[in-house]
C-alpha cells in the first residue's frame, strides 16, 4: 500500500510546488512592470505571493531567471500565433507585418520598463541558459518563413533567411524601445516595415 501510494503523494507535491511557482512568477512579473526588474523587491514579491523569502530562491535563483521564464512563454505564445496565422497567410510582407503586431501587444501588456527589461535579456549575452525548449523560436520562425520566400522566388535569392530574421526583430526591437513616446511613431514603424520587405523582395 505504502508503495503504491508514492505516486499520488509525489503529483499532490509537485502540483502544489508548481502553483507556488506560478503565485511567485506573477508576483515578480507585477513587481517588475511597475519598477523594472533592477529596482524590483524580493520581499515585496514573496509578500504578494504569500510565501516564505527563501522560497523566491528555491523556485528563481535570481530575479533574471524570472524574466527568463517570462520571456520563454512570450516567445513561445508569439510563435505558436504566428505559425498557426502562416497557415492561411503565406506572403512574406503579411508575415512580417504579423510579427510586428503581436510584438507591438506584447509590449502592450507588459509595460514600457519589463518590456525593456525582457529585450536587454533576450540578448544579452549574460542571459542564463535555456532549460529545454528551443531558444528564440520567434528569430526561427521568422526565418523559415523568409526562406520559404526565398525557395519560391519571391525574395531575392541572395538574402540570408536567419540574418535577415535577426537584422528584422533587433532593428524592430531597437525602434521600439527608443521612440516609446514618440507622436511619429506609428509611421516610423510602418517605414521601417515597408523598407524591409522592399530590401527582400527580388530585383528583377
Amino acid at each position: 500500500m505504502v508503495v503504491a501510494d508514492k505516486p499520488d503523494k509525489m503529483t499532490a507535491r509537485e502540483a502544489k510546488r508548481l502553483q507556488t511557482r506560478e503565485r511567485l512568477l506573477g508576483a515578480a512579473t507585477a513587481e517588475f512592470k511597475r519598477t523594472g526588474m533592477a529596482q524590483a523587491d524580493v520581499g515585496a514579491i514573496v509578500a504578494a505571493a504569500g510565501v516564505a523569502h527563501g522560497t523566491f530562491f528555491f523556485h528563481f535563483p535570481t530575479k533574471e531567471h524570472v524574466l527568463l521564464e517570462v520571456e520563454r512563454r512570450e516567445e513561445e505564445r508569439i510563435a505558436k500565433q504566428l505559425r498557426k496565422y502562416l497557415r492561411t497567410h503565406q506572403d512574406v510582407s503579411d508575415a512580417l507585418a504579423e510579427a510586428v503586431r503581436m510584438i507591438m501587444d506584447l509590449e502592450r501588456r507588459l509595460g514600457e520598463a519589463l518590456f525593456t527589461d525582457f529585450l536587454a535579456l533576450h540578448f544579452s549575452p549574460t542571459r542564463p541558459p535555456l532549460e529545454g525548449g528551443q531558444d528564440h523560436p520567434l528569430i526561427v520562425l521568422v526565418a523559415e518563413r523568409i526562406e520559404a520566400a526565398r525557395a519560391s522566388g519571391e525574395i531575392d535569392d541572395d538574402v540570408i533567411a536567419m540574418n535577415s530574421a535577426v537584422f528584422f526583430l533587433l532593428g524592430l526591437y531597437a525602434l521600439l524601445i527608443t521612440t516609446h513616446d514618440w507622436p511619429n511613431r506609428p509611421e516610423l514603424v510602418d517605414d521601417y516595415l515597408t523598407r524591409t520587405i522592399r530590401g527582400l523582395r527580388a530585383q528583377h
